[in-house]
């Protein structure tokens, strides 16, 4: 979620970031910007000065985020996994639908987009207090982050990328994790993880925010950060039973494409509502949007033909979620020109984090969420720098800048992630018993199976 207010780096607070910056001779554009400084506090408005249009818009981009996950993201991995798989992997989707979602009403919201300090927010919205609509007076609560439309739909907006972000991460860890580790996991991290990490992007007083890094729709804030956390958790657990000793194959392909379709048709809700207003930033993030998943999708098709004898159907529809993730943080910055640069780039880019990069690390990624999340992410974040038109958001954007950023968050991310799954496995366990992995997690973990 863009916003479009920025503060100037504070010298005082991040002298450290802007010397290693200043010392490596190359230009800190991003720190000047057009855009007057603010606080996102949050004020009571007369609901006669919401806009209708934007409103309804933001609604609708609501439900379209939430469909990416539940149940997009929910199929994708679904047709990936092994049969004996289907129902225990979709359970981890659902379950992390709910959980978030009442993580982000106890605190989760107000951690993320109250004001607090450069790296976390205040508790000023627990249990979102304060979040208000009264008929009788005509007067509503409105965040300063989205002044057109009530706070309520910004706090609902803002949940849905909350959901999906940890959501994402379960390709990673998928066949062999505890659902109670899970649920525990999962928990946690959205509360000291993603929350931290989008008040930091986000927020205007967020270190990342100050410096000028742009993220208009969570290239950064949602994929790196999901990425570099399903790699720790590839590294923590181990490689699957038997992994690269026989082939794993996918339960049904077709699921896999009705999910990335679904993700597909999503994703607008995803960017385009990330303007935050029915307006031609959201018009254009719409159509950079399109453009820039296909040509991803088209440029992983070509790289995979070529490579391996033959186009497959897993084949595009991992390259059109790879040039949808690269095209977010980009979309609401880029023209269309920009918006093909970055698909067929990114396409190609993620077509080698789920191949060859993956080999290197050697971590049973089991459906590439760093390869692709991880990997488009940071390409996306870095061609955001790149491809950037400054008349469209008034903001200058500086690859280096961009590159900071993502590279902070995916340390960020990685590392807190580790510690919390050591934590967690010190205590409870975070891995299934051989036999039970064996069996299948719809047996061993529900007592469901798929006959």
């Amino acid at each position: 979620m863009h916003h479009t207010h920025a503060q100037p780096a504070r010298k005082h607070r991040f002298s450290a970031a802007i010397t290693l910056l200043l010392a490596s001779g190359l230009p800190l554009n991003a720190t000047a910007q057009s855009v007057p400084a603010t606080l996102s506090t949050p004020h009571i408005a007369q609901a006669a000065t919401l806009n209708a249009g934007d409103t309804a818009w933001m609604l609708a981009s609501t439900a379209l985020v939430l469909m990416m996950t539940i149940p997009g993201l929910a199929l994708f991995y679904a047709g990936m996994v092994r049969k004996k798989n289907i129902l225990g992997v979709t359970m981890q989707v659902f379950a992390t639908t709910v959980l978030v979602t009442l993580l982000w009403f106890v605190a989760g919201y107000s951690l993320a987009f109250m004001p607090g300090n450069a790296f976390i927010g205040d508790l000023s919205r627990l249990f979102l207090d304060g979040v208000f609509y009264s008929k009788s007076s005509g007067t509503v609560s409105v965040s300063e982050l989205a002044p057109t439309i009530p706070e309520s739909v910004y706090v609902m907006f803002q949940m849905t990328f909350a959901i999906i972000t940890p959501a994402l991460i379960v390709g990673a860890f998928a066949e062999r994790m505890k659902f109670s580790a899970m649920l525990i996991f999962m928990g946690l991290w959205s509360l000291l993880v993603y929350a931290p990490v989008a008040h930091s992007v986000w927020e205007p007083s967020g270190w990342l925010a100050s410096m000028g890094m742009l993220d208009f729709a969570g290239g950064t804030v949602v994929h790196i950060n999901a990425g570099a956390a399903g790699l720790a958790c590839a590294i923590v657990l181990g490689k699957r039973q038997r992994w690269g000793e026989e082939p794993f194959l996918p339960a049904n392909l077709a699921y896999t494409m009705i999910g990335a379709a679904l993700l597909w048709v999503g994703w607008f809700g995803f960017n385009a509502g990330s303007a935050c207003a029915a307006d031609g930033r959201a018009g254009m993030a719409m159509l950079a949007t399109q453009i820039g998943t296909a040509a991803a999708a088209f440029s992983w098709m070509l790289t995979e033909w070529t490579l391996r004898g033959r186009p497959t159907l897993l084949g595009i529809c991992s390259g059109a979620v790879a040039g949808l993730v690269a095209i977010t943080p980009a979309s609401g910055f880029v023209d269309p020109m920009g918006a093909v640069a970055v698909g067929l780039i990114s396409g190609v880019v993620c077509y080698w984090g789920a191949t060859g990069l993956k080999r290197l690390l050697g971590a049973d990624d089991a459906l590439d969420v760093f390869g692709i999340h991880g990997v488009g992410g940071f390409a996306g974040a870095v061609l955001t720098g790149v491809f950037a038109v400054p008349t469209y958001s008034g903001q200058t954007a500086s690859i280096l800048v961009q590159a900071l950023g993502a590279s902070a968050t995916l340390a960020y991310s990685f590392v807190a992630s580790y510690i919390l799954l050591k934590i967690i496995d010190a205590l409870i366990g975070l891995r299934v018993g051989a036999d039970e992995e064996e069996a299948g997690l719809d047996l061993s973990q529900h007592g469901e199976r798929i006959e």
